[in-house]
């Protein structure tokens, strides 16, 4: 009974969170007029310190908006490689950004799901397809540095391609993933 009545008061307070930052965006677009395009509100939103992609109202769709829409589970993280060897790199960046973490949310980005692809070309060189929670997201320099220093014994360059088709929703989110999201009070 403590466990829920915390879990409900966490998802009031992280509502609460929303609904101010919402307003402070309403604010901030009467406030300029129409000078304000929807990017930089949602630049602001993001870098608010309050933006949730979880969280009612967000950039995200919500879980059962991205199931009606035909996405029932977590994609599959597409691996390509020349040879055995690159496909066998492609495996070992592929696990190596488990120790990537998206700093909102303290999960990391396989388990989010924001890992499309891993492929090595025939250089050696690994290129992630990647996305974020949002466009807006202020964070894409801290996971590219983080990604960096994760795949630094592995290969020794690497690109990120930010894509934003699909978008990211709540059904990539691995079951692990949202075991841990779990324990910490998101509830799916």
């Amino acid at each position: 009974m403590a466990e829920h009545n915390r879990t409900d008061s966490r998802q009031a307070s992280r509502q609460a969170d929303a609904r101010a930052a919402s307003q402070r965006l309403k604010k901030l677009s009467d406030d300029a007029g129409s000078q304000v395009s929807a990017i930089d509100l949602a630049k602001e939103y993001a870098s608010s310190g309050q933006f949730n992609p979880l969280a009612t109202g967000s950039f995200a769709p919500s879980l059962e908006d991205s199931q009606e829409a035909g996405a029932s589970r977590p994609r599959e993280i597409t691996l390509k490689a020349a040879d055995a060897t690159g496909m066998n790199t492609a495996k070992a960046v592929r696990d190596a950004m488990h120790g990537v973490i998206d700093p909102e949310l303290g999960l990391d980005v396989i388990d989010l799901g924001l890992v499309y692809a891993v492929e090595i070309d025939r250089k050696g060189r690994a290129i992630l397809t990647m996305t974020l929670t949002t466009p807006a997201c202020p964070l894409t320099d801290l996971i590219e540095d983080e990604t960096a220093s994760i795949l630094a014994g592995i290969v020794d360059l690497f690109r990120i391609d930010w894509v934003w088709s699909p978008a990211w929703n709540l059904s990539m989110i691995t079951p692990e993933g949202r075991q841990q999201l779990n324990a910490i009070g998101y509830d799916f």
